[in-house]
């Protein structure tokens, strides 16, 4: 993504979501209450091997009907602070992409919301696998034609990119603030919210994307019906929150969110294992992403506990703080 020198020269206020803290940190056992309300949904793994580093292999469904509320985290592996030289060059030994279909466009880049600290930016590729008729509106602003849309915060004197979303399939992408004196750190895997489907590659087909900037809330409308909200909940060194909550239950019984990521080996991956932790599980259960069998989880984690050549400094993902309808 193309950074955006010199745009502030303001500091974040006291009230700066920076400073906010996590209710518990991710992997914690969570409190007697949180036990008793939290939901254990159906996690469902539909991976399959692939040589191409390139390629999202990985697929891990999240299936409730129940569902209303969940968050989602992107945490800096355990490894952060040993790295020197980081990895995120894209390495594209073993593949053939020639099959994707591509949608044609012209080419653009625009800053269509700002504020001291948050702004965002929207991009037109020459090319796309889907069309680009998502419309995005803020306020009583829309603009269409954007495959992606980044989000931006001011933070220790300059731009860092912490989110990005394609308005066309659904996709999102997280990261941290960079930790201690990094000066940046890579994307890694991505995440749907929504009815899940496969139009030849999961999806989330939207109707519209509403950004209120007041609340830091993106809302969903799904083409199938309903809507879900997802907010920042917190921006730190250590993790990205995002508070999750649907209108109503999920039309079909599609599932109400995925992770996808690459796995090639161990050491050349996006995510390689999984652990997960049931309601009444006494501990933490564990598996290679590529093994894994499935689950009924209230917790799930997807990372590495190995430095990677593919994305050395991309975040682990956390699901979780599952809860139904009251």
């Amino acid at each position: 993504m193309t950074p955006l020198f010199g745009r502030r020269r303001f500091l974040l206020g006291a009230g700066a979501l920076a400073a906010a803290p996590l209710s518990r940190p991710a992997l914690a056992q969570p409190s007697a209450q949180e036990y008793a309300e939290e939901l254990q949904v159906r996690v469902e793994n539909k991976s399959v091997p692939e040589l191409c580093a390139e390629k999202d292999n990985i697929e891990i469904d999240f299936v409730s009907p129940r569902i209303r509320n969940l968050q989602i985290q992107a945490v800096h592996p355990s490894y952060i602070n040993t790295i020197v030289s980081d990895r995120w060059a894209p390495d594209w030994s073993s593949c053939d992409l020639s099959p994707d279909p591509k949608a044609f466009s012209q080419a653009k880049r625009r800053t269509f919301w700002e504020s001291p600290e948050f702004w965002l930016t929207g991009y037109t590729f020459p090319s796309f696998w889907r069309p680009n008729d998502v419309p995005v509106r803020i306020g009583d602003r829309v603009e269409r034609g954007f495959h992606l849309v980044q989000v931006w915060m001011w933070y220790r004197e300059r731009a860092e990119e912490i989110l990005v979303f394609y308005p066309p399939d659904g996709y999102w992408r997280a990261r941290p603030l960079p930790f201690e004196d990094m000066r940046w750190t890579a994307y890694g895997s991505s995440f749907l919210v929504g009815p899940v489907e496969t139009q030849d590659r999961p999806i989330v087909d939207l109707a519209e994307v509403v950004v209120e900037p007041e609340t830091r809330s993106f809302i969903l409308k799904f083409r199938r019906g309903g809507e879900a909200r997802i907010a920042i909940k917190t921006i730190d060194q250590e993790r990205l929150a995002l508070d999750v909550s649907f209108s109503e239950s999920l039309p079909g019984g599609h599932p109400f969110a995925a992770l996808r990521s690459m796995y090639a080996m161990e050491t050349m991956s996006d995510a390689a294992i999984v652990a997960w932790r049931t309601k009444r599980g006494k501990g933490w259960e564990e598996a290679p992403v590529i093994d894994f069998h499935g689950a009924n989880a209230t917790e799930v984690w997807l990372g590495r506990h190995l430095p990677s050549r593919h994305n050395l400094s991309a975040p682990d993902m956390v699901f979780g703080k599952f809860q139904g309808a009251k």
